[in-house]
């Protein structure tokens, strides 16, 4: 993307944070898998979404000093020898045409710089990323740091800034939408080329490689999330992801998948017939998730608040079990049913969203639709997900191409 992007995304955070602040973001690095293996890297996403670079161990300062607002990139220090084994970091002319920061330094500077900044005040807030999933999740960079500074600074007061900056990523401007398409492009024709391979007998494994080949071959360098490729009775859980058992001839398979592309998420699920055509009762269950995704689109728009929206949602579903004869009462849907309706998407495949989920729907956001029903007894579960960009009266349907209606799946296999 263009670093106007990313100058914009800076200007608009430090517009939300306090005057004498100084908000720093870190790049992260791959932790130690074993011997002299790393685990793979992937960016931190508020610092990418901040510099538009992708390289580990560099850091971003912003400060907000008496109304005056100074930015620097701090990039980890050349190691020609390391270079030889592992290639080129990035150099400091890179760092400034990537990120738009004019003031782009080596990382011997940090502390030093850090020091000038606060040294003779009174008192300066420092914005770090410090949001945990759980408390047994270890401590990250920016944790490890909160407690560093605070022990050398006491007139430093601890700030999260992760509350400042989910607003701005749930708004996807022009150039992340189209980055977002590119991905689920991809991913649509990962599921198509899943669908056109699909045969019993098959592990599910087997066939998750025909969309992670195509994804490979088509540029992705990484995947939204783990696949779940779920055969029959292994569809009812929801976040399966063994993918190792044999498809059966009348199983339903459920693919809930994305590719990424330049750290932007695509979050597809299709459910489908192993041997191509759906039983008389699978075809029932399939069509009553089909109805409630379709209703639901249509009810996404600006003002729309999500926990209405969610239990709504939810409602329809209990209505299509009683349907289809599985529980008697609404309050029995969770046997069937015990997710929400859907997320936000982007950088992060379950992108940032406020605390206890109460926003309201606003143009630009991106949002993922994924009714489900999930009947153990019967070996069938079935999830419809599309991935919908909210606009100025209603919502796209990004995914509008991945086919989803019964006699077009049917269509579909059947010529393969």
């Amino acid at each position: 993307m263009n670093n106007s992007v990313f100058i914009k995304n800076r200007e608009n955070l430090i517009n939300q944070i306090d005057d004498d602040s100084i908000l720093i973001a870190f790049a992260g690095h791959a932790p130690k898998k074993t011997g002299d293996e790393l685990y793979q890297f992937t960016q931190n996403r508020n610092f990418y979404y901040l510099t538009g670079i992708v390289e580990p161990h560099h850091i971003v300062v912003l400060s907000k000093i008496k109304g005056k607002v100074t930015e620097k990139l701090f990039l980890k220090e050349i190691n020609l020898d390391e270079e030889m084994w592992n290639g080129k970091t990035l150099r400091d002319t890179e760092g400034k045409d990537i990120s738009g920061i004019k003031e782009v330094v080596y990382m011997n500077d940090f502390y030093s710089y850090l020091n000038s900044q606060i040294k003779g005040t009174e008192q300066i807030n420092l914005y770090l990323d410090l949001d945990k999933e759980n408390i047994e999740e270890d401590d990250s960079e920016a944790l490890k740091f909160s407690k560093e500074m605070r022990n050398k600074y006491p007139q430093i007061v601890i700030k999260n800034f992760s509350n400042k900056i989910i607003p701005l990523r749930m708004i996807k401007n022009d150039e992340e939408i189209k980055e977002m398409k590119k991905a689920i492009e991809i991913t649509i024709r990962g599921v198509k080329s899943l669908m056109n391979n699909a045969k019993p007998g098959l592990k599910e494994y087997e066939l998750e490689a025909y969309f992670d080949f195509e994804c490979k071959r088509s540029g992705a360098k990484d995947f939204a999330f783990s696949t779940i490729a779920a055969a029959g009775k292994n569809a009812t859980i929801l976040h399966y992801v063994s993918n190792d058992s044999e498809i059966k001839e009348n199983d339903l398979i459920l693919f809930d998948l994305g590719a990424q592309w330049n750290l932007y998420n695509a979050d597809i699920t299709r459910t489908f017939p192993a041997n191509g055509k759906f039983t008389d009762r699978q075809r029932e269950v399939y069509e009553a998730v089909l109805r409630v995704n379709k209703a639901v689109i249509e009810k996404i728009k600006p003002g729309v608040v999500y926990k209405e929206l969610n239990a709504w949602s939810k409602d329809l579903i209990a209505e299509e079990c009683i349907k289809l004869g599985i529980i008697k009462e609404k309050e029995e849907v969770s046997k069937y049913y015990w997710h929400s309706i859907g997320h936000n998407l982007g950088l992060d495949t379950h992108d940032l969203e406020p605390q206890g989920r109460e926003f309201v729907f606003e143009k630009g956001m991106v949002f993922t639709v994924e009714p489900g029903i999930y009947i153990s007894e019967e070996g069938i579960g079935i999830r419809i997900e599309d991935d919908v960009l909210v606009t100025e009266d209603g919502c796209e349907v990004l995914t509008k191409d991945m086919i989803k209606e019964v006699k077009d799946i049917e269509e579909f296999m059947k010529n393969r």
